[in-house]
């Protein structure tokens, strides 16, 4: 193996002995908890996406109940199991759209949490999916994509907690990032 092969091969080969994250701990301006409740989480979630979606030129999301009661299902059952990661769905219409999102108990107020997705738009090109993200990788865009996807109407959210963590849950219809489409 050539010196240019065997440097190649421990560059990719390096992430997988790594070590796994530390767990980030943002710094906080106040020890009082975030403020919570449906309502303020579906203002919050709805004021959020909502201006993301007016900023592309998007129609707004209305709420959606049954969403919303899919959304706190899973949120639930990652609160209880403490496993984030998307849940499986069919790939048939029954399927729904999905952002997840967590963070410390009680840290985050719901407009930040909605402003980490959000953010990603500094990553994302309007492109046909998977193509849709200057990094190369669509899920550094994947929750930005979803919230302006121009074929999804409606969604709802919920929140459950753990001792420890927050497990935020947003379910869309129609969903989006369908690969080989654009979101607007």
């Amino acid at each position: 193996m050539s010196k240019r092969h065997s440097w190649l091969a421990a560059l990719l080969i390096l992430p997988a002995c790594a070590p796994s994250p530390e767990r980030v701990v943002e710094p906080r301006t106040t020890d009082a908890p975030a403020p919570r409740g449906a309502a303020l989480l579906r203002h919050a979630m709805l004021a959020g996406q909502n201006a993301a979606r007016a900023d592309v030129g998007v129609g707004p999301l209305v709420w959606s109940e049954p969403l919303a009661a899919s959304a706190k299902r899973y949120a639930e059952e990652m609160a209880r199991t403490g496993r984030f990661a998307h849940a499986p769905q069919s790939i048939g219409m029954d399927r729904e759209g999905e952002n997840l999102w967590t963070g410390t108990r009680d840290a985050y107020r719901f407009d930040e949490m909605v402003g980490h997705w959000v953010a990603e738009k500094r990553d994302f090109v309007d492109a046909a999916v998977p193509r849709s993200s200057r990094t190369g990788r669509w899920e550094d865009v994947g929750h930005y994509a979803q919230i302006v996807w121009r074929g999804t109407t409606a969604m709802g959210c919920a929140l459950a907690s753990d001792a420890a963590d927050d497990f935020l849950v947003c379910r869309y219809g129609p969903p989006g990032n369908v690969v080989g489409q654009e979101a607007y």
